[in-house]
């Protein structure tokens, strides 16, 4: 799957969405590979000590899945992401039975000779977790 081109793209176009679900055993196995064994993202009471509502999940893993939509669409190759940024605005709460569901639509906010940046909605329970989340790709004219 190759790129998109810039000039098949429209402002506001949704490019990309995805659900992605999230357990106590994703952060476990996030942890291990991050090396983040921060315990307010295994244990509640460590989490409600520190006034959290529950575990929590990290904030890198949480960017990563957010991005990878948008990967995706880019026919897989990250190389064309050429920055990312994202503001942590609520934290994702993950329950030990049911889980979470992070939920990422990847829009067209501008495009220019050097590609296009891509505005994030990720929301988590109805409510957005990341703010600004802008990732702005290479495309080819």
């Amino acid at each position: 799957m190759s790129a998109p081109l810039a000039s098949s793209l429209a402002l506001g176009e949704v490019v990309a969405e995805a659900e992605f679900a999230l357990s106590r055993d994703t952060l476990v196995r996030y942890a291990g590979a991050s090396g983040d064994f921060n315990p307010i993202h295994y244990r509640d009471d460590v989490a409600a000590s520190v006034g959290l509502p529950g575990v929590i999940a990290h904030g890198m893993l949480t960017m990563g899945l957010a991005v990878q939509p948008v990967v995706d669409w880019l026919g897989g190759d990250a190389g064309r992401v050429l920055d990312y940024q994202v503001r942590f605005t609520r934290p994702v709460i993950v329950d030990p039975v049911d889980g979470a569901a992070v939920t990422v639509v990847a829009k067209v906010g501008r495009i220019d000779e050097a590609g296009a940046r891509i505005d994030l909605t990720v929301t988590f329970a109805g409510e957005t977790v990341l703010g600004k989340a802008q990732v702005v790709v290479r495309l080819d004219a």
